[in-house]
């Protein structure tokens, strides 16, 4: 495992050493006012796809991996443990209802629900297209 740091000579290190195909990882930190049942740190992963064409140094799509480390580094070539890949699925808050479960609706909510989606459908009661503009 490599780590390479947040500066111009590790970024030039990892640009020079770093071959197509090459894998690298990335951590992130997660905004827990945005998203409060994320984890707090998370890693994305980049695979180096082919070399500058005049200067020779490792690219990712069209990004410099030297850029890449002085953006969001530090780097490291193996995925870092107890972490999460931001691009699988995020932890379940909310569990699903097992089967088990067995909800009923009683003819008083039924004949409500049903109320609203008659009143909801009513072209006669719906707004005119345009009207919310002020």
């Amino acid at each position: 495992m490599t780590i390479y740091r947040r500066t111009p000579r590790d970024a030039k290190k990892a640009g020079r050493e770093l071959r197509k195909g090459d894998t690298f990882y990335v951590t992130l930190d997660v905004a827990k006012n945005i998203a409060p049942y994320e984890d707090g740190h998370l890693y994305s992963q980049y695979t180096v796809t082919g070399t500058h064409p005049l200067l020779g140094g490792a690219m990712v799509g069209g990004q410099a991996v030297e850029g890449i480390v002085m953006r969001d580094g530090p780097i490291s070539t193996s995925p870092p443990k107890g972490l999460r890949n931001v691009a699988t699925p995020g932890p379940q808050v909310a569990a699903p209802f097992g089967e088990d479960y067995e909800g009923f609706l009683d003819e008083a909510e039924l004949r409500g629900l049903e109320k609203q989606v008659a009143q909801s459908n009513d072209p006669r009661k719906r707004r005119r297209p345009g009207s919310w503009r002020v």
